[in-house]
């Protein structure tokens, strides 16, 4: 993909959908009470986004093992538009049994009664690392589990950085220490630091700042405090001296271009760069490391994710629940991972993912100290809004971009 913004934005520009015939084995019937389920086989959809055709060939491949195992069947169909057909499957009291939900599109769907909450009952739910788990809570329940995730780090050209004079020991771990190296980067071919216009990318500064649109359990909007302000000038200040840019000022679609066109000689991107850079830049060389703390010292990176949700009107939850089960277990997300990109949400499978891929480990341990996309229902135009503002934050107030997003967002909530 070459504009993975929204990739969690991982898992999805192009969508698909899998319709399963399964019969039981959770033990569970479907209405969910927890009696036994009665044999023979229930017809269940599942609705996944993908990022293209070796997503679809993977799920498509666990699907069937899953059906061969337990005697069910699987057929996976392509699907265009995922917000769209959910929307209309949950008007039409149609849904599909199981499919995707991007952790930004999870609370308006918690909040309209349209996902079944299995996640507190979910076997072995606390192996997810509880940022993510924190994604999918609302109104105090889990209603699903993660099914995978990305984080951001920070890329580095490692030509550019011996040509500038610098070494390992020169890795920004400090705001202070990241601007001082995107100056000397900065040529005139050449800019020190791609960054992506919108909350996505800019975020992250504000989490390292102490500082989030939200508290930890999204009851109260903090988008207007002072930590927030102090991230949005130290960007400001960033992009005021020239050594960081925006991509669309680098004549690219996202940072990741940019880097990789030599554009920038560093960027701020998740573990799905890996993927672009392999087949259209794999002349670059580059290493990728955590992003720097703030002012304070405090870690921050943004989580991308997304988690296996269960329709509330399913007539077959049980045969969902089951295939949810299988689609998670640590074989299969390392699977998933080594053929898509993402990395698994279970924590007991970090070693052998940083096993199989020593480059991602700034990702991956990135997950200890990780924001989740902003929880609240119907927000969707409120943080459409603020990306707005951060795109004209080179000429912008930072003041007023935070205090606009304070009242919108505090609308929305109801406050």
């Amino acid at each position: 993909m070459r504009n993975p913004r929204t990739r969690w934005a991982v898992g999805g520009a192009a969508l698909l959908s899998l319709s399963l015939s399964a019969c039981g084995g959770s033990g569970f019937d479907d209405s969910g009470t927890g009696s036994q389920q009665s044999a023979g086989p229930a017809s269940i959809k599942v609705l996944i986004a993908a990022s293209g055709d070796t997503e679809l060939n993977a799920v498509t491949d666990a699907a069937k093992a899953w059906g061969t195992k337990s005697g069910n069947t699987a057929t996976v169909t392509q699907a265009q538009n995922i917000d769209q057909q959910l929307g209309q499957g949950f008007a039409s009291n149609n849904p599909p049994d199981v499919f995707y939900v991007d952790a930004g599109r999870f609370a308006t769907y918690a909040s309209a009664g349209s996902l079944e909450p299995y996640g507190d009952s979910f076997a072995g739910k606390d192996d997810f690392y509880p940022a993510l788990r924190q994604a999918f809570t609302y109104d105090g329940k889990l209603y699903c589990v993660p099914k995978d995730f990305s984080t951001l780090g920070l890329q580095i050209n490692t030509t550019a950085w011996a040509k500038a004079g610098l070494t390992a020991a020169d890795y920004p771990t400090t705001w202070q220490q990241l601007a001082s190296v995107a100056k000397k980067l900065t040529t005139g071919k050449q800019v020190g630091l791609a960054l992506g216009d919108t909350r996505d990318r800019i975020g992250a500064f504000m989490v390292q700042a102490g500082g989030w649109v939200t508290n930890k359990d999204a009851t109260k909007v903090t988008a207007d405090s002072p930590e927030n302000l102090k991230a949005l000038n130290f960007v400001k200040s960033l992009l005021a001296d020239g050594s960081t840019k925006y991509p669309k000022q680098l004549d690219s679609g996202w940072s990741g271009e940019a880097f990789g066109k030599q554009k920038a000689a560093m960027a701020i991107e998740g573990n799905w760069i890996a993927g672009a850079m392999k087949s259209d830049y794999p002349n670059v060389k580059y290493t990728t490391v955590p992003l720097p703390a703030g002012p304070t010292g405090k870690k921050g990176t943004l989580a991308f994710t997304q988690c296996w949700g269960i329709a509330a009107k399913s007539k077959h939850k049980a045969a969902a629940l089951d295939f949810v089960k299988a689609m998670t277990v640590k074989d299969n997300q390392l699977t998933f991972a080594k053929a898509i990109g993402v990395m698994p949400s279970r924590q007991s499978a970090q070693a052998d993912y940083v096993a199989q891929f020593p480059q991602d480990k700034a990702f991956i341990d990135g997950a200890a100290y990780a924001q989740a996309p902003v929880n609240i229902a119907k927000i969707d135009q409120v943080l459409a809004d603020f990306d707005t503002g951060l795109q004209s934050l080179p000429d912008g107030d930072p003041k007023q971009i935070l205090a606009r997003l304070q009242k919108n967002a505090q609308a929305v909530v109801g406050q």
